[in-house]
């Protein structure tokens, strides 16, 4: 649940504590749950189910675990969860969309409105930044014992549209469309994920350099990923390497 960059947060997502896998886990299910209540609990048929799919084996969700949550969506859990994204600015004018799951819109809404106030920002109107992001998918690989030229033929012949490798990973891009088919080649051939998920990428970057601003809205993203009903917290920010978080 991140901005667009490639390498910063490649050591702080391989590093992620047990309390924050077990968030992880749970926001993912309750995608997972709401996919299967939309469209049914077959991802050959529900390609928004088979994209979650990929994105919670890239977070080490046991496949266990994945079925389980599937059955009890299929079954009927009562529980009822409502889309809902916000929009506004961080502190120095970053862009930010908020995805958020919620069963009681009011408590979501005056939480989002809690943290952009606290920390220097503030949040917008539907559509006020939503036109700076376009929807890809976002394929973090780890390069350990594997050679990036290889991994980028293998990509593109899957139908990835874009690929950029760096020292310890390699970033590759596809359409949303594509994203279930990279990943399941990728996979089938032996890579590993970091990460993969269906993103909104920023068209533009704001890099911050005053280090209030930083640490605010680190603080920003901070409260964002730890809230329960935010699904995703996406961002422009250039320079996320120089948070401390």
């Amino acid at each position: 649940m991140s901005g667009h960059s490639k390498w910063n947060n490649i050591k702080r997502k391989k590093e992620k504590t047990d309390g924050a896998r077990a968030k992880v886990f749970t926001k993912i299910g309750r995608e997972i749950s709401v996919a299967v209540k939309e469209g049914g609990a077959n991802p050959a048929s529900n390609s928004k189910l088979a994209a979650l799919i990929s994105k919670a084996k890239a977070n080490s969700v046991p496949n266990d675990n994945i079925q389980r949550i599937i059955k009890r969506a299929e079954g009927g859990d009562k529980t009822e969860y409502e889309a809902m994204t916000y929009e506004g600015y961080g502190p120095g004018g970053v862009a930010v969309m908020v995805e958020t799951l919620t069963d009681n819109r009011n408590r979501t809404a005056a939480n989002m409105r809690h943290y952009f106030d606290k920390f220097g920002g503030n949040l917008g109107q539907m559509g006020c930044v939503g036109f700076m992001f376009n929807q890809k998918g976002v394929i973090v690989v780890d390069l350990e014992d594997k050679d990036p030229d290889e991994l980028m033929m293998d990509a593109l012949d899957a139908g990835a549209e874009d690929f950029d490798a760096g020292e310890e990973a390699a970033q590759v891009t596809t359409t949303p469309e594509n994203f279930t088919a990279v990943c399941d080649a990728l996979q089938g051939k032996g890579y590993s994920f970091i990460s993969a998920d269906v993103a909104q990428v920023p068209t533009t970057t704001t890099r911050l350099t005053d280090p209030d601003q930083l640490t605010q809205m680190g603080k920003l993203l901070d409260a964002l990923e730890d809230d329960d009903d935010v699904q995703n917290a996406w961002h422009s920010l250039e320079n996320e390497e120089d948070l401390d978080r």
